[in-house]
């Protein structure tokens, strides 16, 4: 077995279940010390994170990602029980395998190997890593770089180890995320009886043609890297139980996953925010409305997605497209002391889902990638 493949088992036999790290992030730094790394341990709340630097000048890459998995499932549906990791058919079974502990494991024995034949080298390399990603996500990267930030430091070029490929590895690099814009919208009535309409003041036709307003906007056309802004119901509630009063209030719940603004196109927090609220008032009932924001980054095409993307077809042979698809990732917390943050790992067709495995031809290569990817960005000028 390759020595990436070994690390990843070792990952892999460790119930991390989020928030938890069972030992992983010590691991790691075991393999990081000797290789002249500083280690910051910084636990916030329950959860473990650790910030580690080899290097004290430009440029910087860092190496993001985390340690704790989603829960299981039903034990009883797994062909192999999910902390057993197992080698059937070519294939490497465990909860986390794809999500991701290979990239973890990847990140490690990359540096090792480019340390090893690059003692010297210019720049700096650093890892960023949490077990607070697959949870609510606030004791994790966002304390990190919120810490960093205070203290003036900065990164260059941050990969997180998202799995982005999407039917063969290496064919889709996350270079985005869409932003994620929740609004809970109490739409105020007046409760009575159904049969004296004229007593009541029925919230939920109040709130319907406004509801139509807001289904049939255009609230941008999208751009170059983002398909257009998406505003969508996920809830309604109102209602006594019984079926003859009119509810006093109706709750609504909505999201937009927005287009950033690139070069003009696009829409912003604040421009959807004040667009729904004119609709709102234009209808003029009473509400209140309350919301919860995550935001939305962008690397537009340049020096870390170009030698990526050049790794990855020398690596795979494969040449990836750009995407900012799916949820979200830690890349957004990221992108606030980092210009060029992009997510790339493996196949994410049974990420969170039951039998998760990853390919074990496919683990070597990524490591190379990785290699390769801190060969082109911090090796321009270097003299062994």
């Amino acid at each position: 077995m390759s020595n990436t493949l070994d690390f990843a088992i070792d990952l892999l036999k460790r119930r991390s279940l989020t928030p938890g790290d069972a030992g992983c992030q010590e691991a790691m730094i075991a393999r990081l010390e000797p290789l002249g790394f500083k280690i910051e341990r910084m636990r916030f709340g329950a959860v473990d994170n650790f910030y580690a630097r080899r290097g004290n000048t430009a440029p910087l890459i860092v190496f993001a990602g985390h340690t704790d998995v989603v829960p299981t499932g039903p034990l009883d549906q797994w062909h192999t029980p999910p902390f057993e990791p197992t080698i059937k058919d070519g294939m490497l079974y465990a909860r986390g395998a794809a999500d991701m502990k290979t990239s973890l494991a990847a990140f490690i024995t990359s540096i090792e190997a480019f340390v090893s034949e690059y003692p010297d080298h210019p720049g700096s390399i650093g890892l960023l890593i949490t077990a607070d990603e697959e949870g609510i996500a606030i004791e994790g990267t966002v304390k990190v770089v919120e810490a960093l930030q205070a203290r003036g430091e900065r990164f260059d070029y941050c990969i997180v180890g998202e799995p982005t490929s999407n039917k063969v590895v290496g064919d889709m690099i996350k270079n985005g995320r869409r932003g994620s814009l929740s609004g809970k919208l109490i739409v105020k009535g007046v409760q009575g009886h159904i049969a004296y309409p004229h007593l009541v003041k029925n919230p939920i036709h109040l709130a319907a043609p406004a509801i139509k307003e807001m289904v049939e906007t255009v609230w941008d056309h999208g751009n170059e890297y983002f398909p257009p802004t998406s505003w969508q119901i996920s809830n309604i509630n109102g209602g006594t139980g019984a079926t003859n009063v009119v509810p006093g209030h109706v709750e609504i719940l909505f999201n937009f996953r927005y287009c950033p603004a690139v070069d003009g196109q696009g829409s912003s927090e604040e421009s959807l925010r004040s667009r729904v609220h004119a609709i709102l008032d234009s209808h003029g009932f009473e509400y209140t409305l309350v919301w919860e924001h995550n935001q939305s980054y962008i690397t537009p095409r340049g020096q870390l997605v170009e030698a990526i993307s050049q790794a990855i077809r020398e690596s795979y042979g494969v040449t990836p497209d750009l995407s900012t698809t799916g949820g979200t990732s830690d890349g957004r917390f990221i992108a606030d002391i980092c210009q060029e943050v992009i997510e790339f790992g493996p196949l994410n067709a049974t990420i969170h889902k039951l039998n998760e495995c990853v390919a074990v031809a496919d683990i070597e290569p990524l490591k190379e990638t990785y290699k390769r990817t801190m060969q082109s960005l911090l090796l321009k000028s270097y003299d062994r």
